[in-house]
């Protein structure tokens, strides 16, 4: 089964979808989970802000959002979000994949607080997946950057511009604020995850260009919802490409003893 984390909506692209609700040693997950198929493949979808939007970056059920898509017998997971660019050349409306990520939340980032786990972390977005995220998103003429380092902040506040040229000064390229812990607790439960990032602002504005205003959240969602459908039709393209198992490092991704 393939897993999606989304805005409310997302679950549109299922057929014959049924709704179930979940509950995991984690609470509650951020939204009941919609279940049918694209295509012939099984898909789960989870809106990951909730279905009315009520959680914050900070307050999304992380650890319930990917047990439950575990218990489901998901392996899969697609989790496209709004990103922020810290780069002039990365522009709003376009696409990115990333392939790194740095931490500076503040949040509970492991199901193993009782065990010795060690987990792999160098390549922390499924590279399969990302190969395959990159050449859907070409076949349909996306601007598409293949690669790049997301900063994810904790929020809810957006960054100060101090902050901001300080992620820059380190040459991060992307600024988001939900893609960690999500990955990772994926990459702990051996689910192969891949984002894919639609940048809907330049953060808190470019130096040399005082017209571009720095992000609003009336910016990001205006952007966001004016390339939702390419985001859709992005992932109605990709599930059938990805339904198959495949062997890749997602699937060894735990070592150390379990005590």
């Amino acid at each position: 089964m393939i897993g999606v984390f989304g805005g409310s909506g997302f679950y549109s692209l299922l057929e014959n979808p049924a709704v179930k609700e979940m509950e995991t040693p984690y609470g509650k997950p951020s939204s009941k989970v919609t279940i049918g198929k694209i295509g012939n493949h099984d898909v789960a979808f989870i809106a990951r802000h909730g279905e009315r939007h009520q959680y914050p970056p900070h307050a999304i059920p992380y650890k319930a959002n990917v047990w439950a898509f575990k218990e489901l017998g998901v392996t899969r997971i697609i989790a496209p979000s709004a990103v922020g660019s810290l780069k002039k050349e990365i522009k709003p409306g376009e696409f990115l994949v990333p392939d790194q990520f740095v931490n500076f939340t503040r949040r509970d980032d492991t199901f193993y607080h009782d065990q010795t786990v060690h987990i792999a972390s160098h390549e922390p977005y499924c590279p399969d997946m990302r190969k395959l995220l990159i050449e859907s998103g070409k076949s349909m003429g996306l601007s598409i950057h293949e690669n790049g380092t997301v900063v994810v902040i904790n929020g809810p506040r957006f960054a100060s511009h101090a902050e901001s040229v300080m992620y820059r000064q380190l040459g991060f390229d992307i600024i988001n604020m939900t893609q960690y812990p999500e990955c990772i607790l994926a990459r702990e439960q051996e689910i192969c995850y891949a984002n894919i990032s639609i940048v809907t602002d330049y953060d808190t504005g470019v130096k040399d260009d005082p017209a571009v205003r720095p992000v609003s959240i009336e910016e990001v969602l205006r952007v966001f919802k004016a390339n939702n459908e390419k985001i859709k039709q992005l992932i109605f393209n990709l599930v059938p490409k990805i339904a198959k198992e495949r062997n890749c490092i997602c699937a060894t991704a735990l070592s150390g003893a379990r005590l």
